[in-house]
């Protein structure tokens, strides 16, 4: 059964949508979103379809039924403040992305977090590197029932942490700690997605935060350097090199709150003041 574990901090007339990551959950945006709301922005960490549940509740879900899931949160949270910004983790950061190209006169800015376009950071095993032939073995039906399992170090440099998340995780919470792996055809999922964010990239006008660990154990920086390069609107970089792939809850946590909140303001205070959406 699928549990509702997404959240709402309340804050000011500026708001935050964050969108967690592939089999994640939306406890890994909970501690950024808290951190958002202290520096006085509203925040709703969503919870994508087919999430927060067991494998068959994923598989039965797409990319387009993720996306769906997001563009849907925002617009029912855009109707409650003057400016909505938009970040996701990994998964979440293409998510982010795909909804600033789709809908640019929605977001005011976008917190891309650890973007992942390809599985190619260091921890990846050498056959992951072949993950984007995934795709072309889903639509011949080949390794339908497989999934690739999550590895130490979880995306975390933080042993106590990484001992606590992976104890949920392979202890079955799939709603505290997200699945203890990626089916492969929700992998081959989210590789279409990629190919397709990866063309709608210059069609992002926002201004985005990059934000992205420089020894990401999941996805190396070169897929932040994608974004920077490929976005038609102004790019804040942030590396951060005491983290690995989860850095919304890993070491540096909280220059990543401190650099969102800042990024943020700045942006806000340079909108002319707006009603509430109504479009």
């Amino acid at each position: 059964m699928i549990q509702n574990v997404e959240f709402r901090f309340e804050g000011g007339r500026c708001g935050v949508l964050l969108i967690h990551g592939l089999t994640g959950t939306p406890t890994e945006m909970r501690l950024v979103g808290k951190g958002l709301s202290r520096a006085g922005f509203s925040v709703y960490g969503m919870q994508l379809a087919g999430h927060c549940g067991d494998v068959p509740d994923l598989l039965a879900t797409g990319w387009k039924d993720w996306y769906a899931s997001v563009e849907a949160a925002a617009e029912t949270f855009r109707h409650e403040v003057d400016h909505l910004f938009v970040a996701g983790l990994s998964m979440g950061a293409i998510l982010a992305l795909k909804l600033a190209a789709e809908r640019p006169e929605w977001i005011r800015g976008v917190g891309v977090y650890g973007a992942t376009f390809r599985y190619d950071g260091w921890a990846i095993p050498w056959y992951g590197r072949f993950s984007f032939l995934l795709p072309f073995l889903h639509r011949f039906g080949i390794g339908k029932h497989r999934m690739v399992h999550e590895n130490e170090p979880y995306g975390l440099r933080d042993e106590r942490l990484r001992a606590q998340i992976s104890g949920l995780m392979l202890g079955g919470d799939s709603a505290a700690a997200g699945l203890p792996g990626n089916p492969w055809p929700s992998l081959a999922e989210m590789y279409d997605m990629a190919r397709v964010v990866r063309r709608e990239l210059p069609k992002v006008t926002a201004p985005c935060l990059v934000a992205h660990a420089t020894e990401d154990d999941v996805a190396s920086v070169e897929n932040a350097h994608l974004v920077a390069r490929s976005v038609s609107g102004p790019v804040d970089m942030l590396l951060l090199e005491d983290s690995y792939h989860m850095i919304t809850i890993d070491r540096e946590r909280r220059t990543l709150i401190h650099r969102s909140a800042e990024f943020f303001s700045r942006i806000a205070a340079s909108c002319a003041p707006s009603a509430r959406a109504v479009a």
